[in-house]
């Protein structure tokens, strides 16, 4: 396949790119369309001499064409084989390729640009800029659909000069004309310039990857020791546990010996006594009979000879009757081993609240100090747009949904879940983590300022809607007189005065929310210290008719 685009190419025509049709041999060697050469010298100058389109070789006279027919044979035998009588496909220009802009017919991709020419060549057509004198010196560039946006719309001119006052690029003509009082300077002055300043940057860039490389490689370090330390954690945490149980199963194992035991020695003794008794008993039976056999003989004499050889009853070696304690027999062993239990449950209990504090302690990353002036927090400044979506009906946003005024007609929202529908409040787009800054500004009576979770309730007028008064808000209500903090319905009075401008710092990760009055210094009204478990929301809370507030756009 390579072999026969070879053959296609050396046959075709390099002004239309196609198979030579009609083809003729100019002096220089080179082959053309018949009429594609033709057209060529056209538009040359109408002398009679012309050159080669492609070595640029000048003939004084134009040469008689005549057609080649050897070349017509071979481009005959290729149709008949119905070999590609085109360049692949992937040659020609798409919808997202720069197309060369000498090709006629169907165009062909373009390899480069020219800022001189404004025109975008293909492979074919570029060769002039690398063949002739004049055009060496134009500058190429890759392949750009913007060429014609170098061109000046009111003069049609190229923009070869640059206002440092407008900072634009504009003709010669501009600047003899509405730019004629602006400090301007050429383009390739400026952009040598720029281009200092876009590597200093770009140093800057590269020395701040380095850093950030290696704190990659030290985070990576810190992962490994991190994962490192908590698989040994768990392993000597399996370990302890395991050996625990096997403690307390050795013990459960020796208390059932020690009853087992207990009971085989009581029971031994309770049926030894048992024994023994029943062994008197028998005794006792037996002379009972023969007394009985005494007693009912008739003759007296014989009674009375017999009687005294009989053996007096001796005393029972057990008192009369066998004294049983009212013992609950092995239940004390029950009610020790569940106070036992009960111990344990109990250590468990406490040491669980110091084994989960020891857990969360673990905090690799030490959190930055908070910043003490206004540029030190404006580097954590965050964007932040409301969200029409959550706006009551009765708000109307503005600024590009940066701010919100209480409106007394309701506004024609489209219904939508994630809406306020009875308290006149709103939620940013943005979600917010990690560091954070941005600054309210507000007029009227008050506002509120806040932050949520995402999770809270929307409609009804029951606390979990109201922020501040639930555990999923945090808010800082300002007045005219007074500024009072709210969580979880617990209120905080806030003092000192307010200005019209609110700053609000969150450290997510730490758990700091910190509330400034914003004015020629910034002073600290309320600062939160909790746990943060989801990301939270810049949230705005308007009562009064006509009162606005802004979240600023801050630099």
């Amino acid at each position: 396949m390579a072999q026969r685009g070879a053959q296609v190419e050396k046959l075709s025509c390099s002004i239309c790119l196609d198979l030579l049709r009609d083809p003729v041999t100019i002096p220089c060697g080179h082959s053309y369309c018949m009429t594609c050469i033709k057209d060529v010298w056209k538009g040359e100058d109408k002398q009679r001499s012309c050159s080669c389109p492609q070595c640029r070789k000048t003939f004084v006279r134009k040469p008689t064409l005549e057609k080649n027919v050897t070349l017509a044979a071979l481009v005959e035998d290729l149709k008949k084989t119905r070999l590609q009588a085109a360049p692949a496909d992937h040659c020609y220009a798409g919808p997202e390729d720069v197309a060369c802009d000498a090709c006629t017919g169907r165009k062909m991709k373009a390899v480069k640009s020219c800022l001189v020419c404004l025109v975008s060549y293909c492979k074919n057509h570029l060769q002039p800029h690398y063949d002739v004198p004049g055009l060496k010196k134009h500058q190429l560039v890759d392949p750009s659909k913007k060429l014609q946006e170098n061109i000046c719309s009111h003069h049609d001119e190229v923009m070869k000069i640059f206002c440092r006052t407008d900072q634009q690029c504009i003709c010669y003509l501009c600047s003899m004309e509405e730019h004629k009082e602006h400090e301007t300077v050429p383009a390739a002055a400026e952009r040598t310039e720029k281009q200092k300043e876009l590597q200093e940057r770009r140093q800057q860039i590269q020395q701040r990857i380095q850093d950030q490389e290696k704190d990659v490689k030290l985070l990576q370090q810190e992962v490994e020791a991190i994962n490192g330390s908590a698989d040994k954690a768990m392993e000597d945490n399996e370990k302890i546990f395991t050996d625990l149980i096997h403690q307390i199963q050795k013990r459960s194992f020796d208390v059932t010996q020690q009853i087992r035991s207990q009971q085989e020695t009581e029971v031994s003794r309770v049926k030894e006594l048992q024994k023994k008794l029943e062994e008197e008993i028998t005794e006792l039976k037996r002379k009972d009979a023969e007394l009985e056999k005494l007693s009912i003989t008739e003759d007296h004499t014989q009674f009375l000879q017999n009687y005294p050889s009989l053996s007096a009853l001796s005393e029972s070696t057990h008192s009369s009757s066998i004294n049983i304690r009212t013992l609950r027999y092995f239940e004390d062993v029950t009610a020790a081993v569940s106070e036992l239990r009960d111990k344990l449950q109990d250590i468990l209990r406490e040491t669980e609240t110091n084994i989960s504090q020891a857990v969360n302690e673990v905090n690799v990353l030490l959190s930055e100090p908070e910043p003490k002036t206004r540029a030190g927090f404006l580097k954590y400044s965050k964007k932040i747009t409301l969200d029409p979506n959550t706006a009551n009906k009765k708000l109307l946003l503005s600024e590009g949904n940066r701010k919100v005024t209480r409106m007394k007609q309701k506004q024609s929202y489209p219904n939508h879940p994630d809406r306020f529908m009875e308290y006149n409040q709103v939620l940013s787009r943005e979600s917010l983590t990690g560091r954070c800054y941005w600054e309210v500004e507000w007029k009227g009576k008050g506002v509120v300022v806040a932050v949520s979770y995402k999770n809270i309730s929307r409609s009804g007028w029951s606390d979990e809607c109201e922020f501040g008064f639930n555990e999923k808000s945090w808010s800082f209500d300002c007045r005219a007189d007074s500024c009072t903090f709210y969580h979880n319905r617990v209120e905080t009075p806030v003092s000192g005065r307010v200005s019209s401008r609110i700053g609000v710092y969150l450290d997510h990760r730490a758990g700091v929310l910190s509330f400034y009055s914003v004015s020629e210094t910034m002073t600290l009204l309320h600062r939160v210290l909790t746990t943060f478990t989801d990301p939270l929301y810049a949230g705005i809370w308007l009562f009064y008719v006509d009162d606005s507030a802004e979240v600023l756009k801050l630099k």
